[in-house]
C-alpha cells in the first residue's frame, strides 16, 4: 500500500515524499480513508506510530476540497492538545504536511502573551492548534469565532482529562457548531475517554491498531529497586557505568526536577530541566539544547511526557514512577520511536510498589528487576506481577518469650512475664501503691 492508493492529492503526496514518508503506518492506512469520507473517528495507537499524520494529512485535503475561505477571527479546523509542547510539535508537523498548500496554520497556548495571538487570528487561520485554557480565553475575548468550524480533533484526550481539563472540554463542546466532524486520537483510552467520545462523537468508527495500553515492543524495560534517599546517587552511578550520552529523565514534581538538576550540575554534568513553572521560552530553549546534544541530561515532569519528538533518543529514565499508570507508556514512548530500539529504566523505592503494580497490570507484563550492587535497598520493594498483585513477604514467626525467673508486679498482683500479652500496654511492670486518705471526710 502507498499513500497514493489512499486517495491523497498530489501536493500532499509531494510533501510526504519530501519528508521521507514511504508507506503508511497501520493507523494512517485505516484513519486517512475514514477521515476523507467524513466519518467521526476514535483511534488508538501506540505513541510514535504516526497518529499526527493520520489525522492532519486527510484534514488538510478536506480543507482544500471543501468549504469557503476562512473568515476573520475564525478557524476552519481545531486541534486540541493537552500541553504547550505537544501543541508546538503538532503544529510543526501540520505546517510540514501543508508546505505545498495555500492553507494557514497557527498554534496558541498559555504561558506566553495573548496579544500577538489575538493579532494573528484577525485574518483567520485554516487550522488552529490550541490548548484548552488559551482557546477559551481567546473565545471569551471575541478574538476567535468557531461558527465556521468544520472539524475538531482531540489529540491525547486522555491526558487532557488527567490534567483536569474536563470542565474546559465541556465548555468548548458548548462553543462548537453542532454539525461538524470530530476525531479523537490517543495512545490509550480510559473508560472516561470512551464516555467523552459517546458525548462528543457521532457514530464514530473505532480503530485500535495495537493492543490496548501496551508499550512499544522496541523498548527494553527494566526496574532497579533502591531506597528513596539513594536515588540521586544511584542515577549518577548508572550514568557513569553505562556512559550515557543523552538521557530524558522523568521526575514526579517540579521541586524534584530542580533538585536533581542542581545535583547533576554540581557534579559538573551538563543538565537542564523542564516543568510547568518555567516560562515557555526557557522550556523551549532547554529542549532545543537537548536535541542538539548541548545538554546531556534533560529532567522533566509529565508536562514533557507527550509531544517531545527527539530523533533516536536511546534512553528514558523514570527517576520517579508516574502517579497515573498510563503516563508510563507515554514517558517511555519518547524512545524506541518509528521502529528504532530504546531502553527505559525505572528507579523504584518501596513506597512506589502500588504504582509499579498498576503499570504492570496496565501493560500486562512483569518488569524485570536488576539489583545494583552496593545499592540494595534496606526497605524491600515487594514483588509484583502483571495480575496487579503485590506479593507480600511472609512475616517471621515471633519467638516465644522465656517464662520463669523474676516476675513483674502489677497493682499488687504478681504477674509472670509469660502471662503479659504484648497487645496490652495497660499492664505496667511497676507496682503502684494506693494512697488512702485516713482523715475525716469534708462535707461539700
Amino acid at each position: 500500500m502507498t499513500f497514493a492508493t489512499l486517495g491523497l492529492i498530489e501536493p500532499l503526496l509531494r510533501a510526504l515524499e519530501t519528508l521521507g514518508y514511504q508507506t503508511p503506518t497501520p493507523v494512517q492506512a485505516q484513519a486517512i480513508p475514514a477521515v476523507l469520507a467524513g466519518r467521526d473517528l476514535m483511534a488508538a495507537a501506540q505513541t510514535g506510530t504516526g497518529k499526527t499524520a493520520g489525522f492532519a494529512v486527510p484534514l488538510l485535503q478536506l480543507l482544500m476540497m471543501e468549504g469557503p475561505k476562512v473568515a476573520a477571527n475564525s478557524a476552519r479546523a481545531l486541534i486540541l492538545c493537552p500541553t504547550r509542547e505537544l501543541a508546538e510539535q503538532v503544529h510543526a508537523s501540520v505546517a510540514e504536511y501543508a508546505q505545498n498548500l495555500p492553507l494557514t496554520t497557527y498554534a496558541v497556548y498559555g504561558g506566553v502573551s495573548i496579544n500577538p495571538q489575538m493579532m494573528k487570528l484577525r485574518k483567520g487561520v485554516d487550522i488552529l492548534v490550541a490548548t484548552p485554557g488559551r482557546l477559551i480565553d481567546l473565545f471569551r475575548q471575541n478574538a476567535l469565532k468557531l461558527n465556521q468550524l468544520q472539524t475538531l480533533v482531540l489529540d491525547e484526550a486522555d491526558r487532557m482529562l488527567d490534567l483536569g481539563f474536563s470542565e474546559e472540554l465541556a465548555n468548548i463542546y458548548r462553543m462548537l457548531p453542532k454539525k461538524r466532524q470530530t476525531l479523537l486520537f490517543s495512545a490509550t483510552f480510559s473508560d472516561e475517554i470512551r464516555t467523552l467520545a459517546g458525548q462528543m462523537l457521532n457514530d464514530p468508527l473505532s480503530i485500535e491498531v495495537s493492543p490496548r495500553n501496551v508499550a512499544a515492543n522496541t523498548v527494553k524495560q527494566w526496574v532497579v529497586p533502591v531506597d528513596k534517599k539513594r536515588k540521586p546517587e544511584l542515577f549518577v552511578h548508572l550514568m557513569r557505568k553505562g556512559r550515557w550520552k543523552q538521557v530524558l529523565v522523568f521526575a514526579k514534581t517540579r521541586n524534584g526536577v530542580d533538585a536533581l538538576v542542581d545535583k547533576l550540575q554540581g557534579l559538573g554534568i551538563n543538565a537542564d530541566g523542564i516543568h510547568g513553572d518555567k516560562p515557555q521560552a526557557t522550556r523551549q530553549r532547554a529542549l532545543d539544547r537537548f536535541k542538539s546534544s548541548e545538554v546531556q541530561i534533560l529532567v522533566a515532569t509529565d508536562v514533557a511526557a507527550r509531544g517531545l519528538d527527539i530523533e533516536d533518543l536511546p534512553l528514558v529514565v523514570n527517576f520517579d514512577l508516574p502517579i497515573v499508570a498510563e503516563d508510563y507508556i507515554h514517558r517511555i514512548g519518547r524512545t524506541g520511536r518509528a521502529g528504532n530500539t530504546g531502553e527505559a529504566i525505572s528507579l523504584v523505592c518501596a513506597d512506589e510498589v502500588n504504582m509499579l503494580s498498576a503499570i504492570e497490570m496496565l501493560t500486562r507484563q512483569t518488569l524485570t528487576r536488576h539489583m545494583e550492587q552496593d545499592f540494595e535497598p534496606e526497605h524491600r520493594v515487594p514483588d509484583t506481577d502483571a495480575s496487579g498483585q503485590v506479593v507480600k513477604k511472609p512475616k517471621k514467626p515471633k519467638k516465644p518469650k522465656a517464662s520463669g525467673g523474676g516476675g513483674k508486679r502489677n497493682l499488687g498482683k504478681w504477674v509472670d512475664s509469660g502471662d503479659v500479652a504484648p497487645a496490652e500496654p495497660s499492664i505496667k511492670p511497676v507496682r503502684k501503691v494506693p494512697v488512702f486518705n485516713t482523715g475525716p471526710r469534708k462535707k461539700k
